[in-house]
């Protein structure tokens, strides 16, 4: 339940009610081996293994003519041979290439909010405050929205609050809360408009993943100090969908179903759903002419198997050294009195697979460093002129300030200094005038960083009276200036800083040739390049640099290692609010930067070294799989 709106401490803060944001839904474990009907068997429980009903099991169906061939469930990837594992055969049903479905689908992270206080206002004349928090979320019409508020602790100058936030978080919005301390004075756990006000703090849920442990002093009525007092924010990501689990099977002594030769059995994985439905979670190769077969190992994602929920199934169903199942005919077990069984079917091989996300690596204390590329060439127009893409409206920014604005203020919350690289390219510059494509606005070759988004506004509105717009458009000199110091940190060894390089430009680059062979050399490097097309050029060619529709190559033939440029023209989204225009430029970061520290095998920092085991991604871009633990014993952490 939602307690009722509490006072506004001042103007433009005042909590309303909101809808709670929710857990994820409960676990949909495996299915329980499925009985009966002609050509399939029932495999039990090992003898002594606890579990329920729902736990997990296979379905072997020694006659593969029982069952169309060719049918794989919705959603399961294709099997992936790692570095050892055994070949395919050429006729297999599922060929050795992974799937673009087999990483786990984007979805929002969740993250867990946990709160504490120190040193809060007395506001009790006999006893001490009784605090709690609220939690409000800044919408897009401006409005502060209550999301959720604590408990209230009793007599407490220093609270540490039990109740936790959980939050859908998205790294390419700016999503603005504020946390409300207030000493409570409602019945229970409610507020009332008694409640006195202790102070407040406002923040993005960003810069609190980027620091994963905030505290911050809280504020009154205009800003004023609150004493001493803090507030404390610890996140945690609990997303819990990026994993796989290899699994590999194999039967002896399955019944012989052929009249001419011995059956051709293959195997079938079903879980529960949450209505007790049933579902096909993997259907296995058909091994020909085998009653002992041993199937290829498989993966299937968490996802699919357990609602992620891998510790209760696994746990429970898998005990001894190998989890083994009887193989039981249903009609056989009926008319035979001492029928026994068909079969067994045993769980050779269990591995567990972590991938690692987005919020693994910026929790684990990976930066994002910022560069802005900035055209001024003089298609642009005379900045004087209030027809320029340059010129400066005091009453409405241009578009190249629009477009620095809205991502800058996204990537500031991931870089601790806050200090940004700002370069411009084709103009002449000053003392001597000659035309540059790799210049400091700010002037200074020795230090081309501004202090923070709005010192990039003031070092752009500086530069534009300086500098002669000429040309041509020549991109490639800074994306390879930017690589090199990508370089410099991929020799670190460590997922510690990755490069966001935003270009703004009026028209297609006349470097082509060079900016193709650029962006294949970065896209081995931790780097994301992001352009954005101002004006009402004809962009056309500037689609061949984003990847989305086949892989960049050079002239050369040399493909891209990663899909690394994300093109916009401005123009489509030019009535789209700022917050909108962000989503779009840098949804794609992500998955790129998580893609990298995969393929090169960089856990996270800070991730114990049993994660660092891991083999290759199967292809370039292929998320790679880390393997957390294999274990006979199947005890899954």
């Amino acid at each position: 339940m939602v307690p009722p709106p509490l006072p506004a401490p001042h103007p433009g803060f005042a909590p309303s009610t909101g809808p709670l944001l929710c857990p994820p839904s409960p676990a949909t474990l495996l299915q329980s081996p499925r009985g009966g009907g002609r050509g399939s068997h029932v495999c039990r429980r090992p003898a002594g293994v606890q579990g329920s009903a729902a736990t997990p099991g296979p379905a072997i169906i020694p006659d593969a003519a029982a069952v169309p061939t060719g049918q794989r469930p919705l959603g399961a990837p294709s099997r992936v041979p790692e570095r050892g594992a055994r070949s395919m055969s050429a006729g297999s049903e599922r060929r050795a290439v992974a799937p673009p479905g087999v990483m786990p689908a984007p979805r929002a992270s969740k993250v867990e909010l946990r709160l504490s206080c120190r040193h809060l206002l007395d506001r009790d004349p006999l006893t001490k405050s009784d605090p709690s928090v609220v939690l409000l979320l800044l919408q897009s019409q401006s409005q502060w929205v209550q999301v959720d508020r604590t408990e209230v602790v009793r007599s407490s100058l220093h609270p540490v609050f039990s109740k936790v936030f959980t939050l859908d978080y998205y790294f390419e919005e700016v999503q603005k809360l504020r946390f409300e301390v207030y000493d409570t004075h409602g019945p229970g756990n409610l507020g009332c408009q008694d409640d006195d006000f202790l102070g407040g703090m406002e923040c993005t849920l960003g810069q609190i993943v980027a620091q994963k442990k905030m505290t911050r002093p809280l504020l009154l009525k205009f800003g004023r100090n609150a004493g001493k007092s803090t507030i404390t924010v610890i996140a945690e990501d609990i997303s819990g969908n990026n994993g796989y689990v290899e699994l590999s099977f194999r039967a002896r002594k399955l019944d012989d179903k052929d009249l001419f030769s011995k059956s051709d059995p293959f195997l079938e994985l079903y879980r529960v759903n949450d209505d007790q439905s049933e579902q096909l979670v993997y259907r296995t190769e058909v091994v020909k002419n085998n009653l002992s077969p041993v199937w290829e190992p498989f993966k299937v994602t968490l996802s699919n198997l357990c609602s992620c929920e891998e510790t209760r199934p696994l746990k429970k169903a898998f005990g001894e050294d190998q989890a083994q199942w009887e193989c039981v005919n249903a009609k056989y077990k009926q008319k035979k009195r001492h029928y026994k069984n068909s079969g067994v079917v045993i769980l050779a091989d269990l591995k567990f697979y972590r991938v690692h996300s987005f919020l693994d690596y910026i929790m684990g204390g990976c930066q994002i460093h910022f560069t802005v590329a900035i055209d001024f060439t003089a298609s642009n127009g005379d900045p004087r002129n209030s027809c320029s893409l340059h010129y400066i409206n005091p009453f409405q920014p241009n578009e190249y300030l629009q477009a620095l604005v809205a991502v800058g203020e996204i990537c500031q919350d991931y870089d601790s200094d806050k200090r940004f690289s700002a370069l411009g390219f084709g103009a002449r510059i000053p003392p001597k005038y000659e035309v540059s494509h790799d210049f400091a606005i700010n002037f200074n070759p020795e230090d081309d960083e501004c202090e923070g988004i709005q010192g990039v506004v003031e070092a752009y509105r500086n530069c534009l009276p300086r500098v002669q717009l000429y040309g041509p458009t020549n991109v490639a000199p800074i994306i390879s200036k930017v690589a090199r110091m990508a370089a410099a940190e991929e020799h670190t060894g460590e997922a510690s800083q990755y490069y966001i390089l935003l270009v703004l430009t009026d028209g297609v680059v006349t470097d082509m040739a060079d900016t193709r062979e650029a962006i294949v050399r970065a896209s081995h490097l931790p780097m994301s390049i992001i352009i954005v097309g101002v004006g009402n050029a004809d962009f056309t060619d500037m689609q061949t640099l984003d990847g989305d529709d086949g892989v960049l190559r050079s002239l050369r033939g040399e493909p891209a290692l990663r899909d690394i440029v994300q093109f916009v023209p401005f123009r489509e989204l030019k009535s789209a609010s700022p917050a909108a225009l962000a989503k779009c430029v840098l949804a794609e970061v992500p998955r790129q930067l998580v893609e990298y520290y995969s393929y090169k095998e960089l856990p996270p920092r800070g991730v114990g070294p049993h994660t660092q085991e891991a083999g290759p991604p199967e292809r370039a871009g292929q998320p790679g799989l880390r393997p957390v633990s294999v274990s006979s014993t199947l005890e899954v952490p």
